[in-house]
């Protein structure tokens, strides 16, 4: 399996009002709850009123189209940073899924992957 770099930093954070979120951006994750607007974007892009947020991650994207039939993709993915003992945060479009790291931890996660087989673009 391939997995594909994204080379920008990303912000993971709440806002209170879905009309500051910039659709438009090249990356931008929403997800709407009756607690709360969650947003995943480039740091760059962070809205200018945020009620909390946390900078410094780092993405990759498992390449191609993931039918919905497919099963354990992720699973072995989070299994293996688990067992590494690296965090991750992930966001799924009907498309493929994003697996977002810590900056200070991306790294060795990709060199994990690697060892494991996984092909790092």
């Amino acid at each position: 399996m391939k997995l594909n770099r994204i080379e920008q930093d990303f912000t993971i954070c709440t806002v209170a009002d879905e009309g500051e979120i910039d659709l438009t951006k090249e990356f931008c994750f929403v997800g709407k709850t009756d607690e709360e607007i969650s947003l995943v974007c480039m740091t760059e892009d962070v809205p200018e009123h945020t009620l909390q947020r946390e900078d410094g991650w780092r993405a990759f994207r498992i390449e191609g189209e993931l039918d919905f039939s497919l099963i354990g993709i992720l699973a072995g993915i989070s299994a293996l940073l688990a067992k590494a003992k690296i965090g991750i945060f992930v966001v799924s479009t009907y498309r493929t899924d994003y697996v977002l790291v810590k900056r200070a931890q991306y790294e060795d996660a990709l060199e994990v992957l690697a060892g494991a087989g996984y092909e790092i673009n």
